[in-house]
């Protein structure tokens, strides 16, 4: 993620974690500490929503037709927030999240996978995915990778 740097050397590093890197460490925690209370497996439907409601138009027109297009192609999985984004659970361990442009100020969004997805592909895979638009065929991409990622 870039950001401007205000330190003398123009080294972002120096300055620690951004205002939006803190965030998500904040909800990240209060994230556990539900999860704690609900158990590691509970639907969070009802939090992938609200975050998705908070989302400008843009990033939620993307959002709220993935989420839909995630869970028909794999409905075992399990909605839940991580790092205060929608993400979707198989086996109480996230498989698969959506990363609004918002979240770090990128210019895209992003779809990605953790490293319990199965999508290893010899020696080097991508993992993560920009999405700028939602069209029939990266509905169809979509759809393809989060079923393979379910091995």
């Amino acid at each position: 993620m870039a950001r401007k740097s205000t330190a003398p050397d123009g080294d972002a590093e120096a300055e620690g974690f951004s205002a939006e890197e803190k965030a998500a460490m904040k909800e990240r925690a209060a994230e556990v500490k539900t999860a704690r209370k609900r158990g590691k497996k509970a639907d969070g439907t009802a939090d992938v929503l609200a975050k998705i409601a908070e989302m400008d138009d843009g990033d939620r027109a993307i959002a709220e037709r993935l989420h839909q297009v995630i869970l028909e192609a794999a409905p075992t999985l399990v909605p839940r927030t991580w790092y205060g984004m929608p993400a979707y659970a198989k086996d109480g361990d996230v498989l698969c999240f959506f990363q609004a442009s918002k979240k770090f100020t990128t210019r895209y969004c992003t779809l990605g996978f953790s490293d319990a997805a199965a999508l290893d592909d010899g020696d080097m895979w991508p993992s993560a995915f920009a999405v700028v638009a939602l069209t029939p065929a990266v509905e169809k991409r979509v759809a393809a990778l989060v079923k393979a990622a379910m091995g």
